[in-house]
C-alpha cells in the first residue's frame, strides 16, 4: 500500500488545545478519543448524541474532555465558546452527513453544513491562537458523473441531492474564507478534506450500511439493500482520521505549503460494492441475509464514486494501513465484542492501538 508515515506526528498534539465540532458523532467521537489518548486538550462542540446507545457516551467522553452541547448553527455561542478555549487546533466535523435525510430536510441540512460552516470560519477568523484548520466535508462534494477514475481536488464541485450540494457550497465557502480573510494570517494553516465512505464500530445512525447491516443481524432479519451494485471507496473511520491528524500537523508548521483540499481514500483497487460490504459482515458474524431490493422508488444516490489521493500521497506521504478485508473485520468485530458484552472504551482503545501500534507500546 506505499510507505506508511509512522505515528510521530501524533506527538505534536501532546499537551495542544485542540477544538473539534461534532465530537458527539460517530468521526468526532474516535477523534476525541483519539487525541484524548495521546495528551491533547480537547474541548468539543456539537449537538448532544444522538440515541441511547451511542459511541460518545460508551467512551466517557463527557467525563474526559471539555464537553459544550450547543448548536453550530449558533455563530455568538460557537464563537465564544472557541475563543474562551484559544486552540491550536481546529477540527470542523459538524454537519447533517446523510443523503436521504437531505431529501426530507434540506433546509436544516443546508443551514447546518453551509451557514454552521460560515460560523466555524468566522470563529476561527475571530481568534487569533489557531494555527491549525483542518475544515471537513465529504466526497460527495464533487459533482458526480459516474465516471470510472478518482476524482481529484480541482475536479468540478456539484451535487445532486440537497446533501452533496451542501458539501460543494461549504467547500466554496471555504475557499473564499482562505482566500479573504486566512492568506493575510501567515501563521494560519487552512485545508479542507474530502474522504470516502467512513466505517468502523460505534456507528449506529439510521440509513448507514454497517448500522443497518447490524441491526438486521442483531434482530435475525434480512438486510435490505436499495442499491447493491452502488461502488464506493470504503475505509476504516481510523485512516481519514490519521490523515486529518498528519495534515493538521503540517499546516502547523508549515502553513502555505500544505493548505488547500486533500482527498482521503483507498486505492482504487479496494473499492467494492454495497452488497459486497453486507456479505463480508454476514460471513463475519457468521450469520445473516441479504434482501436485494429495487432502488426505483428510492431519492437520488449516486452509483458510482471513487477518489484520487496521489496528492495526499505524494506530498503528505499518507497512504492507508487497512485493506478492505482488514476494514471490514475490525468494523464487524467492535459491534461483536461490544455486543457480546466487552466496554466499548476497551474495544475501542485496542482497535486504536492495533491501528497505531506505536502509541500502543
Amino acid at each position: 500500500m506505499g510507505q506508511v508515515v509512522t505515528s510521530e506526528f501524533l506527538l505534536n498534539f501532546k499537551g495542544r488545545r485542540v477544538f473539534i465540532t461534532g465530537h458527539t458523532g460517530f468521526k468526532g467521537s474516535w477523534l476525541a478519543f483519539l487525541l484524548n489518548e495521546i495528551g491533547a486538550e480537547v474541548l468539543g462542540y456539537a449537538l448532544p448524541p444522538v440515541g441511547k446507545k451511542n459511541h460518545f457516551e460508551l467512551l466517557g467522553l463527557a467525563q474526559t474532555i471539555g464537553h459544550v452541547e450547543a448548536d453550530i448553527r449558533d455563530g455568538e455561542k460557537l464563537t465564544a465558546a472557541m475563543s474562551g478555549f484559544q486552540p491550536e487546533f481546529v477540527f470542523h466535523l459538524a454537519a447533517q452527513a446523510l443523503v436521504r435525510p437531505s431529501y426530507a430536510d434540506p433546509k436544516t441540512t443546508f443551514e447546518t453544513n453551509v451557514m454552521g460552516s460560515v460560523n466555524l470560519l468566522e470563529a476561527v477568523r475571530k481568534c487569533e491562537s489557531v494555527r491549525s484548520l483542518v475544515y471537513i466535508t465529504s466526497d460527495k462534494c464533487y459533482e458526480n458523473l459516474e465516471w470510472l477514475w478518482g476524482y481529484r481536488e480541482n475536479d468540478r464541485l456539484g451535487g445532486h441531492d440537497p446533501y452533496s450540494a451542501s458539501k460543494a457550497s461549504a467547500e466554496m465557502v471555504f475557499s473564499s474564507y482562505a482566500r479573504s480573510f486566512f492568506f493575510d494570517r501567515p501563521k494560519l494553516g487552512a485545508a479542507s478534506t474530502r474522504a470516502g465512505n467512513v466505517i468502523g464500530g460505534g456507528d449506529w445512525a439510521v440509513d448507514r450500511i454497517i448500522p443497518d447491516c447490524v441491526r438486521a443481524i442483531e434482530s435475525e432479519k434480512p438486510i435490505d439493500l436499495r442499491n447493491p451494485s452502488a461502488t464506493r471507496p470504503w475505509q476504516h473511520v481510523l485512516e481519514p482520521l490519521s490523515g486529518y491528524l498528519l495534515l493538521a500537523a503540517r499546516l502547523r508548521k508549515e502553513p502555505l505549503a500544505f493548505a488547500g483540499s486533500w482527498n482521503f481514500g483507498p486505492p482504487s483497487k479496494e473499492v467494492r460494492t454495497v452488497l459486497e460490504v453486507a456479505e463480508h459482515l454476514i460471513a463475519r458474524f457468521g450469520r445473516g441475509s441479504i434482501n436485494c431490493g429495487s432502488s426505483a422508488k428510492n431519492p437520488h444516490e449516486a452509483g458510482l464514486l471513487q477518489l484520487n489521493c496521489d496528492r495526499a500521497h505524494q506530498i503528505l506521504g499518507w497512504y492507508p494501513r487497512w485493506d478492505f478485508e482488514r476494514t471490514l473485520a475490525m468494523t464487524a468485530d467492535w459491534y461483536k465484542n461490544v455486543h457480546g458484552g466487552e466496554e466499548a472504551k476497551k474495544v475501542t482503545r485496542q482497535q486504536l492501538y492495533d491501528y497505531f501500534p506505536e502509541i500502543g507500546r
